[in-house]
């Protein structure tokens, strides 16, 4: 288990997001329309605004003013407090607030895939992202199948390591937008 993932310019916030699994699921879930550096330093925000970011207290809390409380946890507050609030909920129903409970309860791969695939938000991409992380930074065996042939954030072992893969990805991107535009 690495003590740190360097997702954030924040030290407090990738030691936390390495040592709180629930942390690391939210930063995931905020991983959309807004940088790696943002999503990933919302779960600090959240513990420093409510004290905790534990499961039952991100499900029982109305999280939309913690989010849209300045600076904006997201750039989309309501939709992200929401999501992070569906997670949460789901992680209380199905594996007794446990987030890890999600991988380490899994058996093979395809069970991973699903338990993941069944956090509301999270489509193929986030899937093949987590399962890379899970893989690749905390050595969870069952996440080693769901690992993609491009790099995601499961390469990311420095702030180097970072800065490469978001350069990558917008090379990737602006191809991609490419190829995809009418001729």
């Amino acid at each position: 288990m690495p003590d740190r993932l360097y997702f954030t310019d924040s030290d407090e916030a990738n030691a936390l997001i390495a040592s709180d699994p629930m942390a690391l699921l939210v930063g995931f879930v905020l991983d959309q329309q807004v940088t790696v550096q943002k999503a990933f330093a919302g779960p600090l925000v959240l513990k420093e605004r409510l004290g905790s970011i534990d499961a039952e207290t991100l499900a029982s809390t109305d999280l939309e003013p913690v989010f849209r409380q300045k600076p904006a946890i997201h750039r989309f507050p309501g939709s992200m407090a929401q999501r992070v609030h569906d997670v949460a909920v789901h992680v209380r129903d199905n594996y007794d607030g446990e987030a890890a409970r999600i991988w380490s309860g899994a058996a093979n791969a395809t069970e991973l895939r699903e338990n993941i695939e069944a956090l509301p938000g999270f489509g193929p991409m986030k899937v093949k992202s987590f399962g890379s992380v899970l893989a690749k930074r905390f050595g969870v065996d069952a996440a080693r199948d769901l690992v993609p042939w491009h790099p995601t954030l499961g390469d990311v072992d420095s702030p180097q390591a970072l800065a490469d893969y978001q350069a990558a990805k917008r090379v990737h991107k602006a191809e991609w937008s490419k190829a995809r535009a009418p001729a």
